[in-house]
C-alpha cells in the first residue's frame, strides 16, 4: 500500500517537500491554511546549497527566468559615503567552487515555481490544522475551513512545515520560548526605475553603520530592488512578516547615511516591519509518525541568508529517508531524517546568532579593525561549510 504523507504548511519548505517526495515515489498532500497561496517577505538568497537539490527535480534550470544571478560581487559599503570596504567576485567562481550559481529572487516567484510543478490535486488550501493525533498505526489530522466546516484526514506520516508558530511542533515538542534579538527588520520593494543605478547591478550590497545595517539587491529579473534594513527594535515586538511599518520610521533610522540609501527608502511606497526572534534548537524533530521541517524545526535569524536553503535541504533529506518506505517502517525513517538534518540545521541556526554585532560596530577602533579584516577576507571560500554541504554525495551534489 502506498505511503500516505500529509504536509502541513504550503510555504517554500512544504511545497519543496511534496516535490522531492513525489520524485522519490511518495505522493504527499499539502494542507495550507490560507485561501490562496502567496509568499511574503520579498527577497531571498538562493544559495548553491539550495540550487543543487532543485537541480535534482529539474527546477534549477528555470531559476534564470526570474532570479538574478549574482555575477560581479557581493559587497560591503561604508554608511556615510558608500565607500566599498570589500567586494567579492561571485558568478563563475561560485559555480566552480560549489557546482551551482548563487541567485537572489522574490519569494513569490520561487513559490510560484514550486506550485506550478505540483499537481493541483495535491494542494489543499483553506485548511487550518486544529489537531494532530498519532495513534501508532496512523496519524489523524483535523482541519477547520472558513465556512465553518471541518475536514479529517488519516495518513501514515505528518510533516509540520507550518513555520515559526507551528501547530505541529507544539503538538510533539516541549514549548520553546522565542528568543528576542533586540532588533527588528524593515522590508520593502523599490521599482527599478526609481532606484539608483548602483542598486540595479547583480550584486548584494550590505551597508554597515553604527547599530544598524542596510541590504539591497535586484530581484524579479531586475524589475525591483529588494531592501532589508536591520535596526534596533525599540518598543517593536511584533513577530510577523505581514505587519506594516512606516516609511517615516525607516527614514529616521538612517538619518545621515549616504544619499543613495535615502533614495531607495524614499522610493518605497510601503514597508513591512517585524521583530526578530529565533528559538533554541530542539532536542528532537520527530515523535512517532510526526516530524518537522524548515522554520517549524529550526527558526533562525536571517544573517546567514539560510532559512529557506535549510528548509530545502530538509525536504531533500526527508524524501531520501522515506524513499521506498512502507507504513510500518516510517518511524525509524523519521528518526534517521532527524539524525541527518538536526546537527546541520542546529549549526546554521546557532551560527546565525550574533553576526549582526560585527556589522553594527560604532565608528572607532573595532570598526576600523573589522574593515581591515573585510578587505583581507575571502568569504566565498570561507562559506564552504554552508555552500558546499552535500556536494560530494553524488556527481550532481545534494
Amino acid at each position: 500500500m502506498a505511503l500516505r504523507v500529509a504536509i502541513v504548511g504550503g510555504g517554500l519548505g512544504g511545497l519543496a517537500a511534496a516535490l522531492f517526495l513525489r520524485a522519490a515515489g511518495v505522493e504527499a498532500s499539502v494542507y495550507e491554511q490560507a485561501a490562496e497561496l502567496r509568499e511574503v517577505g520579498a527577497g531571498i538568497v538562493v544559495s548553491p546549497n539550495m540550487v543543487r537539490p532543485l537541480a535534482r527535480i529539474d527546477l534549477a534550470a528555470q531559476l534564470p527566468a526570474f532570479a538574478v544571478r549574482l555575477e560581479e560581487a557581493w559587497e560591503f559599503r561604508r554608511w556615510q559615503d558608500g565607500r566599498v570596504l570589500f567586494s567579492q567576485k561571485m558568478g563563475d567562481e561560485c559555480e566552480r567552487l560549489y557546482g551551482a550559481p548563487c541567485y537572489v529572487a522574490h519569494r513569490c516567484d520561487l513559490l510560484a515555481l514550486f506550485q506550478n510543478a505540483l499537481p493541483p490535486s495535491l494542494l489543499h488550501l483553506d485548511h487550518r490544522c486544529i489537531s494532530v493525533r498519532d495513534n501508532g498505526e496512523s496519524v489523524e489530522l483535523a482541519f477547520a475551513r472558513r465556512d465553518g466546516s471541518e475536514v479529517r484526514v488519516s495518513v501514515d506520516v505528518v510533516i509540520g512545515a507550518d513555520g515559526i508558530h507551528s501547530v505541529i511542533r507544539d503538538a510533539i515538542a516541549p514549548k520553546v520560548d522565542a528568543r528576542f534579538s533586540g532588533l527588528c527588520a524593515f522590508r520593502c520593494l523599490v521599482p527599478a526605475g526609481r532606484a539608483p543605478a548602483m542598486a540595479l547591478r547583480p550584486v548584494q550590497s550590505v551597508w554597515l553603520g553604527p547599530r544598524r545595517h542596510f541590504v539591497h539587491y535586484p530581484i524579479s529579473g531586475g524589475r525591483f530592488v529588494n531592501v532589508v534594513a536591520i535596526v534596533p527594535a525599540g518598543d517593536w515586538r511584533t513577530e510577523s512578516w505581514t505587519a506594516s511599518g512606516e516609511i517615516s520610521d525607516l527614514q529616521r533610522e538612517f538619518a545621515g547615511w549616504d544619499a543613495r540609501v535615502h533614495q531607495l527608502i524614499d522610493s518605497a511606497t510601503d514597508t513591512k516591519r517585524w521583530a526578530m526572534y529565533d528559538r533554541m534548537p530542539l532536542e528532537r524533530w520527530s515523535v512517532g509518525r510526526v516530524s518537522l521541517l524548515g522554520d517549524a524545526a529550526h527558526a533562525m535569524l536571517p544573517f546567514l541568508g539560510q532559512g529557506a536553503a535549510q528548509a530545502i535541504e530538509d525536504a531533500f533529506a526527508l524524501a531520501e529517508c522515506l524513499r521506498g518506505m512502507e507504513s510500518g517502517s516510517v518511524v525509524e525513517a523519521l528518526v534517521r531524517y532527524g539524525a541527518i538534518r538536526r546537527p546541520r540545521a542546529t549549526q546554521v541556526q546557532l551560527m546565525s546568532r550574533g553576526r549582526e554585532v560585527r556589522n553594527h560596530f560604532p565608528d572607532g577602533p573595532e570598526q576600523e579593525k573589522r574593515d581591515r579584516e573585510l578587505a583581507e577576507g575571502d568569504p566565498l571560500r570561507q562559506s564552504a561549510w554552508l555552500y558546499g554541504y552535500g556536494q560530494d554525495a553524488s556527481p550532481a551534489g545534494a
